[in-house]
């Protein structure tokens, strides 16, 4: 089986997409911007399911960084085949009140952090002439969301970038698509005032919130063969959010 790659892979969204990659079979190398006790954690549980699984600490807004983060993972556990960008981060506030410094942190590794891997990943999967990128947006980088304007923008960069790709690299076998996560719950959203979460739900179809797994599962199905002809798409998973 390929080799895997999660950005932001310690934690929340990415760590379960890191072990939904593992048990369907894929060696599993994770990359975490701070949190050693987690990442390692999540290698630990990857592991259960007979795959070797390694973490790499790595800044994604620097091409060095990435540079050296896919050296040691091809060193390690072969050529990245499976590349999923989730790294990100908020900083949110009104436009106002948004200083340059904090659009700058969003974007740099929201957007060009998910960049600068493609870019890097690239070249092997042209010598494979195969290959799976997915990018994980945002709902917001669709709709956008008011106090989120350098979030929203950076997500929406993401799609143009993935759609940008596909339609390079698409002749080479190489499949890029985006997944744009609505409400999931996390440690994050679970703290949230209850009458935010109500107005949330007000505009779910399934009136409820999603869940980390139901992310994971979509880009379990993106990462296999049974998505081969599937490229530069943005698969919503809202449950039908307006």
């Amino acid at each position: 089986m390929s080799t895997a790659l999660v950005t932001g892979g310690s934690r929340g969204i990415g760590s379960v997409i890191a072990k939904t990659l593992a048990r369907s079979g894929h060696d599993v190398a994770i990359c975490y911007a701070g949190n050693e006790e987690a990442a390692a954690e999540t290698v630990k549980e990857c592991e259960t399911f007979g795959i070797r699984a390694l973490a790499f600490k790595a800044d994604v807004s620097s091409e060095a960084d990435v540079n050296e983060l896919f050296s040691k993972v091809k060193e390690a556990l072969g050529p990245v085949e499976v590349l999923v960008n989730n790294a990100g981060i908020t900083k949110d506030g009104l436009l106002i009140r948004m200083s340059e410094a904090d659009f700058d942190a969003v974007y740099e590794t929201n957007l060009k952090g998910t960049f600068l891997c493609c870019k890097a990943a690239i070249k092997d999967m042209m010598k494979a002439r195969y290959g799976k990128i997915i990018n994980i947006t945002s709902i917001v980088g669709i709709t956008g969301n008011a106090g989120q304007a350098n979030y929203a923008a950076s997500k929406a960069g993401m799609i143009g970038l993935t759609k940008s790709i596909a339609k390079e690299y698409g002749a080479k076998g190489i499949c890029v698509n985006a997944v744009a996560p609505g409400f999931i719950m996390t440690k994050m959203t679970e703290d949230l005032p209850d009458a935010v979460k109500e107005e949330y739900l007000k505009k779910i179809s399934l009136k409820r919130f999603g869940t980390c797994e139901e992310v994971a599962n979509t880009v379990e199905f993106l990462a296999g063969h049974g998505s081969d002809y599937i490229t530069g798409q943005v698969i919503e998973v809202t449950g039908g959010m307006q």
